[in-house]
């Protein structure tokens, strides 16, 4: 009876451990479908925004003359695209500047097919120093050989946006 009693224990405990993994797979499975690559090259992403009242990228700087950031919406040509994942991209300013997007929590990713096509975001932007580690990791994210990378040695000032949300045309 004993032996029975020990079988039928371990098997429950097989059966029971054989039903969290599964539940920990799908659950893994649907965070990768709500942070995997986007499926369109063109659209809203993040939060659902509209072009209208949208600013051109190139009047960022005078927005933020005398203040530490600025709740804005901006339009401009995407200059470049993380090529890991589409969690940042930069849109082109004057004077060979760029200006550094990333994404509200994370939230959502862009097509890493991104440059060159027209993006209107909305959210934060502020201008501040980064530091050589991120600046060598946006770099790497870039697609940038080790020797673009190793000569990074300074931190930088630069025009910084924390988008909620983004439509690329």
């Amino acid at each position: 009876m004993k032996q029975t009693f020990y079988l039928f224990t371990i098997f429950l405990l097989v059966f029971l451990g054989a039903c969290c993994n599964q539940d920990d797979k799908k659950a893994d499975e649907e965070k990768r479908e709500t942070t995997a690559a986007p499926a369109s090259s063109t659209g809203n992403f993040g939060e659902v925004i509209t072009a209208e009242a949208a600013i051109p990228v190139a009047h960022l700087p005078e927005l933020l003359e005398g203040t530490e950031s600025v709740i804005v919406k901006l339009t401009g040509d995407v200059a470049a695209v993380c090529q890991m994942s589409g969690c940042w991209v930069d849109l082109r300013l004057p004077n060979d500047e760029v200006l550094h997007v990333t994404f509200k929590d994370d939230a959502f990713l862009l097509p890493k097919d991104a440059a060159g096509k027209t993006a209107v975001i909305e959210g934060v932007a502020t201008y501040e120093e980064i530091p050589v580690e991120m600046l060598k990791h946006m770099a790497e994210d870039e697609g940038k050989t080790q020797e673009e990378i190793d000569a990074i040695t300074e931190p930088k000032l630069e025009y910084t946006f924390v988008a909620k949300g983004v439509i690329l045309y």
